[in-house]
């Protein structure tokens, strides 16, 4: 008995549920203007800034790691666009711009590190010269995640921006 009363109360609260949800009478409803000159509908295109995944120093490391397993556990080749990151899976793409210089290139990450505090990753000396910041050592950077397309690396240098007009300090 108690479970049709249940019942029966399930539908009723569907049946008015649905009803709060109907369209507007037809005395509410307005007729639509008559043109002869049909037009799109304007459609407000956003242009969104994406957030950086982080930013902050990068460094690098060469030639005294060259051909030593990484912690992914294929051996590290200096002249590859490789990272090493403490979190990002491994094999994941990063886009590493160099805020100094605005250039910008795509590295996988195949290791663990930096073991430095305060630095946000670790370059192979390829990815480093490319950026134009092995002289340098260290250069602040902006990080952003990338989806790698149709399973393709993408190891080459996507962007060469201009320089910023005024000089960092």
């Amino acid at each position: 008995m108690r479970r049709c009363i249940a019942h029966g109360l399930a539908i009723a609260f569907l049946i008015v549920g649905l009803g709060a949800a109907q369209g507007p009478n037809i005395s509410e409803a307005t007729a639509a203007p008559v043109s002869s000159v049909q037009t799109r509908p304007k459609v407000r295109q956003q242009v969104g800034k994406t957030k950086p995944y982080q930013i902050g120093t990068a460094s690098w490391y060469g030639q005294i790691f060259h051909g030593k397993p990484t912690a992914s556990g294929e051996p590290y080749d200096m002249y590859d666009m490789t990272a090493a990151h403490l979190t990002l899976p491994m094999g994941s793409y990063v886009r590493v711009t160099n805020l100094r210089n605005g250039r910008a290139v795509v590295v996988r990450v195949n290791d663990r590190g930096p073991i430095v505090p305060g630095r946000i990753i670790d370059l192979s000396y390829g990815a480093a010269q490319a950026l134009q910041f092995k002289q340098r050592g260290l250069q602040r950077v902006r990080l952003d995640l990338v989806n790698p397309r149709d399973g393709k690396p993408a190891y080459q240098t996507v962007a060469y921006n201009q320089p910023p007009m005024a000089k960092l300090p």
